[in-house]
């Protein structure tokens, strides 16, 4: 059955944006008579048809976005609000609202954020589910609104969602149980820190790890896993406890941004030259810590990635009426000290300040609520 043509496809015939596609197909200013004839004329040939229900949809004054996300301790999901902002100024036409709802804690706010986009009556929704049982009934009911969800960094199966759009887990576990293996020559006592083996992300990563550890290093020992739940001093306290218990700890993967209060918790313990760190992600607290092999090496995530991907998902569907992909899967990367500059970079190029899109707030009731 051959594949239906979609806007992506008629752009990257042309070397535009699928915005600039979107524009001249519905009349919407800002594209030139001949960029618009050639437009046309290629969705001629590959025999586009628009979705009449989603191009309705599209001719609306505004189309509203929630987006769902947690604080954090670092700079993780600022970097996933940065590309879903981007994303939308390259994507979408010209009244788009972004209404940002983020909350402080796990668990803390989550319902009530999802709840207060649904009465807001947005057109869709982003969010970090890690809480995925208490948010079930609640994505359910914007299933059945027609409220297209798109999860980020996890998922929350069973939901009705419309996509997610993470990194992959297995590979990111697997790879640190690997290096681990390496550096430490297959043998020693090794843990593993996460925020909440709830969140389908960190449950994935301890399992891939523990997992490919038992079958390439069967003389390696894996300690019980600690919940830090995000709480940079539950971290540190918890990671202080485990360096007492075992004083011969020879690697420890953090699989959260929380890495900083163990790395803490382990130098005041005497015992940071001791012991093998693999991290997650990359930010500047952990920066001189990887040039000064404190930590051998981090699983970066791509942040920014999957909040541009995340927005592409949405966006696709509530133009064209269809989605990509129910799952988009980014393959991690490994930053250690001998490619450190280059990510450096490279986060310096991405984050270069561009024209703003219009950025809308939540209610009152919820600023105050999530700060």
């Amino acid at each position: 059955m051959k594949r239906k043509t979609k806007l992506l496809d008629i752009a990257e015939a042309l070397g535009v944006s699928t915005g600039t596609v979107h524009r001249a197909l519905h009349n919407h200013p800002g594209v030139s008579p001949m960029t618009k004839t050639r437009v046309q004329q290629m969705a001629k040939t590959l025999g586009y048809r628009p979705n009449l229900a989603a191009r309705y949809l599209s001719s609306k004054r505004n189309l509203r976005v929630s987006v769902n996300t947690l604080q954090g301790t670092t700079s993780f999901w600022d970097e996933v609000r940065a590309g879903i902002n981007e994303e939308a100024r390259a994507l979408v036409m010209e009244n788009v609202e972004i209404e940002y709802r983020t909350y402080p804690r796990l668990g803390e706010g989550e319902e009530e954020a999802f709840e207060a986009a649904l009465k807001a009556g947005v057109d869709g929704i982003i969010t970090f589910p890690s809480r995925p049982q208490s948010l079930h009934s609640w994505m359910r009911r914007a299933s059945r609104s027609s409220i297209p969800v798109v999860c980020v960094a996890t998922d929350a199966p069973n939901t009705g969602r419309l996509a997610v759009v993470s990194i992959d887990t297995l590979a990111s576990g697997s790879l640190a149980a690997d290096l681990m293996g390496s550096f430490l020559g297959g043998k020693g006592k090794v843990a593993v820190t996460l925020s909440s083996l709830a969140i389908t992300e960190h449950a994935e990563k301890y399992k891939a790890f523990a997992t490919t550890l038992r079958s390439l290093y069967p003389k390696m020992q894996l300690q019980e896993s600690i919940e830090d739940h995000d709480v940079e001093s539950e971290a540190y306290q918890k990671s202080s406890e485990l360096f007492k218990k075992n004083p011969d700890l020879a690697g420890i993967y953090v699989t959260t941004e929380a890495s900083i209060p163990v790395l803490n918790a382990a130098r005041d313990a005497h015992l940071l030259d001791k012991i093998t760190f693999i991290t997650t992600d990359l930010f500047p607290a952990l920066v001189p810590e990887i040039r000064s092999r404190a930590v051998a090496a981090t699983i970066y995530q791509r942040p920014r990635t999957q909040g541009r991907m995340a927005f592409r998902v949405l966006h696709e569907f509530l133009v064209e009426g269809e989605c990509p992909s129910f799952q988009v899967t980014l393959a991690p990367h490994l930053v250690m000290r001998g490619n450190l500059d280059f990510f450096l970079q490279r986060q310096s190029l991405e984050s270069r300040p561009q024209r703003a899109v219009r950025l809308q707030s939540a209610s009152p009731e919820l600023v105050e609520y999530f700060g």
